[in-house]
């Protein structure tokens, strides 16, 4: 499938891009470099661990002791430890071949502390090059420029997905807004990652309300004030699982956190308050989400062998541009819970399929779900129109409850069924007793805040010809069916996920 930029990415690139339309300088002179580091942060050092934390937010404080131990590192600051060289006076003189700066990191994590109730440190130059890329002993690394930045070499990026993928956080933070670190981080992220999308995060996304509530940051321009819309909030995010493992603001970020000590002029800025909100609510993030990365590392997802004495049902799941695999264990561990806890002889597997695939029709149920804004191409719409009428089913769930991906996919059953409708299945359904008798549900601490009324499952369909061509879930199924109590999920508990998936694969199987 052709790489689409979701509508969202366009019209927050035009936002985010357009606060830095400087013209390119050789050299930009860089008034932060100028302001040293307020007090003596922490260097790295051996044997510190990181304590666990309790879900979905607040880290954990530490024991109180009759000598209370120094507390642990939370968030390093990157420093490339590479060096060139250029003539001045007609010397050879050894220089930061890639230079940033002191930022104040020590008033941000002052303020975080403080409001979390916490006690953690940072630490200063941090050299990739040096760094055992163990997130149990850091679990945060913080990188910032101004300058085009080269990228990563080899080891360095199969260091760094190791660390993302372990459990890490890497927060990129554009100094003074520059516009030439900006196009090169995003050219260096995808290097790294060039299966993985580094977009806009929407507004609904959990680093704008996992502490502080964030619905527009004022942005300026020198000393023109601005505000970002709430649609349009700025920052970027690469997702590992639904967890967002790499954080990029274009704008800068570090400069308001302490502006009053360290003014600064000129750039493309957050304003103090917004950017104190905003770091904090970053760390809040990722520490919430550490147990879930940490655990989403280690599980295994499950394939069944080949068995020739049994049958078999694939399926089949649907790949688009918006993240469309968040929860790679979730269908793997419903289709296991189904062998378990029916008396189907049927071999279960999840095939990987594009809608433009011809042998789609193959496959009785197609299943989708995501996190981001997506949209199929004309093509691939008329594809999966052709399929629902001819009696296939598409089972989807918007992964954590994500309303982007509720907006894009409501669109896009518009697109490909201009004249059916979703509408809300009744509790007396046959689905919901097809497997299981299910009733009143439980919901996760995220839905219940969302939801406080809602007792019954929350389904919606398509029906054509009196079939049930399209089920689908607002909530989150698939987190559920991962057993990994990712902390921003807003969906069903694990149990009653897997009950109510599983009834919508045995109702389509019996051909309702």
């Amino acid at each position: 499938m052709a790489t689409r930029v979701p509508r969202l990415l366009l019209g927050v690139i035009a936002v985010v891009f357009a606060f830095a339309v400087v013209a390119f300088a050789e050299e930009f002179d860089n008034p932060k470099v100028k302001v040293a580091p307020k007090g003596k942060p922490a260097r790295i050092s051996g044997g510190e661990s990181f304590p666990p934390l309790p879900l979905p937010a607040t880290p954990l404080r530490r024991t109180e002791r009759k000598r209370e131990p120094s507390p642990p590192s939370l968030v390093g600051q990157i420093k490339l430890g590479k060096k060139a060289f250029k003539d001045v006076d007609g010397e050879r003189v050894a220089v930061e071949a890639f230079p940033s700066v002191k930022v104040d990191l020590e008033a941000l994590m002052d303020a975080t502390n403080a409001q979390l109730k916490i006690k953690y440190k940072f630490q200063q130059d941090v050299e990739f090059e040096k760094f055992d890329y163990d997130p149990a002993a850091l679990p945060i690394l913080f990188f910032t420029g101004w300058k085009e930045f080269p990228g990563f070499d080899e080891k360095i990026r199969s260091d760094l997905v190791r660390y993302l993928t372990d459990g890490g956080t890497l927060i990129i933070n554009s100094s003074c807004g520059r516009p030439e670190f900006n196009n090169s981080v995003m050219k260096a992220v995808a290097e790294v990652f060039p299966n993985r999308q580094l977009a806009p995060l929407p507004a609904d996304h959990p680093i704008f309300h996992c502490f502080h509530e964030i619905t527009e940051l004022k942005v300026r321009e020198g000393k023109i004030g601005k505000v970002a819309s709430a649609a349009n909030l700025g920052v970027f995010g690469l997702n590992i699982g639904s967890r967002t493992a790499v954080i990029f603001s274009p704008i800068d970020l570090s400069a308001g956190w302490d502006p009053v000590a360290r003014p600064i002029e000129g750039g493309v800025l957050y304003e103090q308050g917004d950017a104190i909100k905003l770091g904090a609510n970053m760390l809040t993030y990722s520490l919430a989400c550490f147990e879930y990365a940490r655990a989403f590392a280690t599980e295994k997802v499950y394939f069944e062998k080949d068995d020739p004495t049994r049958d078999q049902l694939v399926l089949a799941q649907i790949t688009h541009n918006g993240d469309w695999d968040p929860t790679p264990h979730g269908l793997p561990n419903l289709l296991k819970f189904m062998q378990d806890n029916s008396t189907l002889n049927v071999q279960f597997k999840r095939q990987v399929v594009k809608m433009t695939d011809v042998d789609v029709f193959k496959h009785p149920m197609l299943y989708m779900t995501g996190l981001r804004d997506f949209q199929l191409t004309a093509t691939e719409n008329k594809q999966l129109g052709n399929y629902l009428k001819s009696g296939g089913v598409l089972f989807a769930d918007a992964a954590i409850g994500s309303k982007t991906f509720d907006a894009a996919f409501r669109l896009m059953i518009k697109q490909a069924l201009p004249d059916a409708q979703l509408t809300l299945l009744k509790p007396n359904h046959p689905l919901f007793s097809s497997l299981f008798k299910v009733g009143q549900v439980e919901l996760t601490s995220m839905a219940q805040k969302l939801y406080p009324d809602l007792k019954q499952p929350l389904v919606e369909a398509v029906v054509l010809n009196g079939k049930v061509v399209v089920i689908y879930s607002r909530l989150g199924l698939s987190n559920g069916w991962e057993k990994l109590a990712f902390p921003y999920n807003t969906g069903y508990a694990d149990n009653d996920a897997f009950k109510l998936g599983a009834n919508a694969v045995i109702y389509s199987m019996m051909g309702h």
